[in-house]
């Protein structure tokens, strides 16, 4: 959490361009108060507080606070569109990792497997990601205009602005490449205009978030430089990690060796440190975690909002589960797989010790009493079927309340890229036949992380038991509830199909396989009825 106070400078220029495939976009607001990317850059600091707002748009859900109205996309309740809490709910509620009570719209068909092309969510996710781009468009237009006639520190500033926006970008287009494959396809050198954006394959657009990737590292800030929440070039080098390390999925080729190039630079030259206390990375005073590289940055007062960290944190909680700074809404939890990764079982936990306090493994951040709660989810609907997961709280990590609380919302940070993925990322390359890293060095730093876990050195592994099986369930370990768990089943070849079955998984209440062409979102109806150049991606029928 900073002090940090998003400004909505340019909206509604960008919700012009948004809408370019549909409208006359040569009109200017009649009021001359209006901001519009025309009128709003009166002096220098207010680049900095656009930039502000193409970062924003992954936190809040609108141009009011509290979900207020004159929300970023239509067609979905404002807090429901919220960037995060969208790709939060598309990437964690297909797995082994969580289950929703709630029955707003279809948000139990994503547990299920069963949802379709006009499905409210997966319409809302794609418009954020294309609603960000378009942002990030505007913005690097903006400012390269104006590096015309800047000079001094000032171009400086604008050019390493632009970058950074050349990076979200870039960031939301791998979500595009990892959730949809072939999409719409449109950047800054597009005119504002009228047009049908074009569609670009699964392919070439790995091939540009690659190469943009590439040409901007040495224009970010160098590591441990920039502004907290403002990423360096080693988000750069991890969000390329990333590409490379599912590049099997996204284009059919392996790239485990050019994973570990960059995930040599993450964890060698970056400067980033494992957190001792692996509890902070998820509480209120996560700003101060050495771990994390690139966050989502969240406050109580200034981003008030019903999605993002608002939602993970009040959702997570319900029944008779411990305080976490925030409300009670009842909505996520765990299944028994996940804690059944740990090791656990339901005799584990009892009525006076909830939360198992003699577990050893200290990331388990688990609630199940037994008196009230069913280790089966015989209901999905009823919150108390399941587990309890307070891994993300509105709490310090020494336990005292929020300095800036208000109410429901979230001051806690949303740790998108941090290094103890990159440690994982590590091994798993090196186990896939990478070259440019050691088996040494891989066992090294899982035994680091799990040092950590322990708080001993008692529960490292050996080298025969360093395995890819053995690295997908300590991704859940470590990572679960951080928004990777879809990517990395599908990379595994475990989210589809029969090889792993978990509850509901299929709509059966042991669960079932599914088809494998839900290992991509379909493109919404609706962008295929306004888009002839779109189609629709296989097994899917509109």
């Amino acid at each position: 959490m900073r002090h940090i106070k998003f400004l909505s400078i340019f909206a509604i220029a960008v919700m012009v361009a948004f809408t370019a495939c549909i409208n006359d976009l040569d009109v200017e607001p009649i009021d001359p108060n209006e901001a519009t990317a025309t009128n709003v850059f009166s002096d220098e600091l207010s680049y900095k507080r656009a930039l502000a707002r193409v970062y924003a748009t992954y936190a809040i859900s609108g141009q009011r606070g509290g979900g207020g109205g004159l929300p970023d996309i239509e067609g979905i309740d404002e807090g429901f569109g919220n960037y995060l809490r969208l790709y939060w709910n598309l990437q964690q509620l297909p797995t082994d990792e969580t289950v929703m009570a709630w029955d707003d719209a279809s948000i139990k068909d994503f547990h299920w497997h069963t949802w379709s092309p006009n499905d409210v969510f997966i319409g809302a996710m794609y418009s954020r990601i294309f609603y960000a781009i378009t942002l990030a468009n505007e913005f690097i237009r903006t400012s390269e205009d104006a590096m015309g006639s800047a000079t001094g520190d000032f171009l400086e500033d604008l050019r390493l602005y632009q970058a950074e926006s050349r990076f979200l970008r870039a960031f939301s287009y791998w979500h595009a490449i990892d959730m949809f494959g072939n999409v719409s396809f449109v950047t800054d050198e597009d005119p504002i205009g009228a047009f049908f954006p074009q569609r670009i394959t699964r392919a070439d657009l790995f091939d540009y978030v690659e190469q943009e990737l590439i040409d901007l590292e040495g224009d970010l800030a160098a590591p441990g430089t920039n502004e907290y929440a403002r990423v360096d070039r080693v988000a750069a080098w991890m969000l390329l990690s990333k590409l490379y390390l599912n590049a099997e999925v996204y284009i059919g080729e392996a790239k485990y060796t050019e994973a570990l190039t960059y995930l040599n630079k993450v964890i060698n030259e970056g400067g980033y440190s494992i957190d001792p206390n692996y509890i902070r990375m998820f509480r209120v005073d996560n700003d101060q975690s050495p771990e994390i590289i690139f966050p989502i940055s969240f406050n109580a007062q200034n981003t008030q909002q019903y999605g993002g960290m608002t939602f993970i944190t009040n959702a997570s909680r319900g029944g008779n589960m411990l305080p976490n700074g925030v409300g009670a809404w009842g909505g996520i939890r765990a299944i028994k797989e996940l804690v059944e990764i740990f090791g656990f079982n339901e005799s584990d936990f009892t009525t006076e010790d909830p939360v198992f306090n003699a577990r050893e493994d200290h990331r388990a951040q688990f609630f199940f009493d037994p008196e009230s709660w069913s280790w089966e989810v015989e209901n999905v609907g009823l919150f108390t079927h399941g587990i309890g997961v307070y891994k993300f709280t509105n709490l310090r990590s020494d336990g005292e309340p929020d300095p800036m609380a208000e109410g429901d919302f979230a001051s806690t940070d949303f740790p998108m890229f941090r290094l103890g993925d990159a440690y994982l990322m590590y091994a798993e390359a090196v186990l896939r036949g990478g070259q440019g890293g050691s088996r040494a060095i891989a066992l090294q730093l899982v035994n680091e992380l799990r040092d950590r876990a322990f708080g001993n050195t008692n529960h490292r592994i050996t080298d025969s038991e360093l395995t890819l099986d053995f690295i997908l369930d300590e991704r859940a370990r470590e990572l679960y509830w951080e928004a990777h768990r879809r990517t990395d089943l599908i990379r595994f070849g475990k989210l589809t199909g029969g090889d792993y079955i978990w509850t509901w998984k299929g709509n059966v209440p042991e669960g079932r396989s599914t088809g494998a062409f839900r290992d991509l979102y379909p493109i919404p109806v609706n962008d295929l009825d306004t888009n002839p150049n779109l189609i629709q991606n296989t097994g899917y029928s509109n």
